[in-house]
């Protein structure tokens, strides 16, 4: 398809340019607390439905593995004990022709906003950033405009038994995006607006498309801002499905401790709102947080409050490398001697122990310095890398910034330079989000196996140094990437698509990073999700008792089981 071997080479790109690609245009209001109502990406032909498709806003929630028939999904007859088949690398599944009916109806509550062109649909099936495929595409694509919409295109679905797959631009990497039963996919790059603004409470209510890069750009003149920064291109309402994080989460927390309420559409086409705008509750069940991570099984996310944070006042970056001391970046930077990735990984630990609160620990191995190098036309010395970033006062980040340096130092760390410039630390801090990219542009022809385990904090040292010994050995480019101050801790495995031998090595190594985690009481994914590429690794880490439940949840809220079956809940569970 050419629109697919369009976005193959998107991967490789940096991620400025795929910025220009996005055409949606936040208005700032002249009153803060009044209704803000964005332009759209608009589907009225002035752009393309193919070109919209390209925009990289990650709503990240599920497909559905739902035979089109009268009855739900599961027979028990037909599942399989274990479940593995579904995690497979093409994920495998049973298409039937979506009723005419349902497509009348579809048109009817649309109009021009849908298609069936394959094309269109190619894109919206084949996730660009994950190694996970799929046998089918999504029958048809929807572009709804409003929570309304979406209900009423959910309760048709519902009423012809039909999967239903909310998509924004399929940035998830553990296949949340794929149709292997085809179905109707939900795209929810036309719901991007800001609805309302409080600057008093310092809440925000946002419908599900917008990105929180967006967001926080629309946020900034008022002096506020949204903490969580996963990857470039993430829209709040793949955030709130995956209950992602990012680097700032080991100060403010990862999605389920920022959201106040959401709106979601049930698989009957209700439309419930968990919580009010309070910021605390203890008003009954809290749907909120059973929302939040589920990864569209359960409904579609219409519609987020979420909790803001008045940008800090300084902040200073703190950068450590493993050897000698140079200028780059056009800024100076502090560099400390680290014999081993595992000595950084002690530094972050201590830092944590020492009581003060940073914002970021981010580490870096030498391979992924060697592919931001590449990438960015860089000069940097290609060694483990520890970057933290202080806020406050400026008296007090830089008390933060001398005791970090002491710790530093009983580790062997020395020279320490810091950056404090504004546009020094938009320059680092963009180098780190563009990991991924850069990695593509070291091998833009493979894939990416991407791990995200998550240990306890005193056994991150050893898990990253167990896991880099055995990446080492590896006939694989693999890059070291880790949240150091919670215990989260990525590769990026990349592979020839084309030879089975690589992609067997890159689940080889995935497995055994995985595995390793759960020994040390850990978790398979600390903020990717499960999707279909980690539900096979459930039952060990959570027990079969905790995926009963989540199944009888399941069943209650969704007896046709058209809400994202076959994620999340591995089908061995489905009796």
């Amino acid at each position: 398809m050419a629109f697919s071997s369009l976005l193959s080479r998107l991967r490789s790109c940096s991620k400025p340019f795929c910025n220009n690609l996005r055409t949606s245009i936040i208005q700032r209001p002249h009153n803060p607390s009044s209704l803000i109502e964005p332009v759209i990406c608009s589907r009225n032909g002035k752009t393309p439905l193919w070109f919209a498709s390209l925009i990289p806003l990650a709503f990240a929630v599920s497909a559905g593995s739902l035979s089109l028939n009268d009855a739900p999904l599961s027979d028990p007859k037909s599942v399989k004990i274990g479940g593995k088949g579904s995690t497979d690398y093409a994920v495998k599944g049973s298409r039937r022709e979506v009723p005419p009916e349902l497509i009348e109806e579809l048109k009817g509550i649309c109009q021009e906003n849908m298609t069936t062109d394959e094309d269109e649909r190619y894109v919206h099936g084949k996730p660009q950033n994950s190694f996970h495929k799929a046998v089918n595409i999504p029958d048809v694509v929807v572009y709804p405009r409003s929570g309304e919409e979406v209900s009423k295109i959910v309760k048709s679905c519902n009423l012809h038994k039909v999967p239903v797959v909310p998509y924004g631009g399929a940035t998830s990497i553990e296949g949340h995006t794929l149709s292997p039963n085809g179905g109707v996919c939900i795209d929810m790059t036309l719901m991007n607006r800001v609805k309302a603004l409080h600057v008093e409470d310092m809440d925000v209510v946002v419908e599900p498309g917008i990105g929180w890069m967006e967001l926080n750009e629309y946020l900034e003149p008022y002096g506020l801002f949204f903490p969580l920064d996963p990857g470039p291109g993430a829209t709040i309402g793949g955030m709130c499905a995956t209950r992602c994080s990012g680097s700032l989460a080991v100060r403010y927390g990862t999605m389920r401790d920022n959201v106040i309420n959401l709106k979601v559409v049930l698989a009957d086409g209700e439309v419930m709102k968990t919580a009010s705008r309070a910021r605390k509750s203890a008003a009954g069940y809290d749907l909120t947080r059973l929302m939040i991570g589920s990864e569209g099984t359960l409904g579609v996310i219409t519609g987020i409050t979420l909790r803001l944070q008045k940008l800090p006042q300084s902040s200073v970056v703190f950068y450590c490398l493993s050897f000698s001391v140079i200028n780059m970046l056009k800024y100076e930077v502090a560099m400390c001697n680290f014999p081993t990735i595992k000595d950084a990984a002690d530094v972050a630990i201590a830092t944590m122990h020492s009581g003060i609160q940073v914002s970021r620990v981010e580490l870096l191995d030498e391979v992924q310095i060697r592919a931001i190098n590449l990438a960015n036309d860089k000069k940097l010395p290609e060694i483990p890398t520890l970057m933290f970033e202080f806020v406050g006062t400026e008296a007090y980040a830089r008390e933060q910034t001398q005791i970090v340096q002491k710790i530093a130092s009983e580790h062997n760390g020395t020279d320490f330079v810091f950056a404090e410039e504004p546009e020094e630390k938009k320059e680092l801090w963009k180098i780190r989000k563009e990991a991924l990219w850069a990695c593509f542009a070291m091998k833009p022809n493979f894939e990416a196996m991407i791990t995200d385990v998550c240990v306890p904090l005193s056994h991150l040292a050893e898990l990253i140094s167990r896991s880099k010994q055995e990446l080492d050995a590896s006939p694989l480019t693999c890059t070291v990437i880790a949240h150091a101050g919670d215990g989260n801790f990525h590769t990026v495995v990349l592979f020839d698509p084309t030879k089975e031998e690589q992609r067997r090595e890159a689940e080889r190594l995935n497995h055994f990073m995985v595995h390793l985690a759960l020994s040390m009481e850990g978790t398979c994914t600390g903020e990717h999700g499960v999707g279909t590429g980690k539900m096979k690794y459930l039952e060990k880490e959570l027990g079969i008792e905790n995926l009963r439940t989540m199944k009888k949840i399941k069943d209650a809220l969704d007896p046709n089981n058209i809400m994202n079956p076959g994620k999340l809940i591995p089908p061995h569970v489905c009796f």
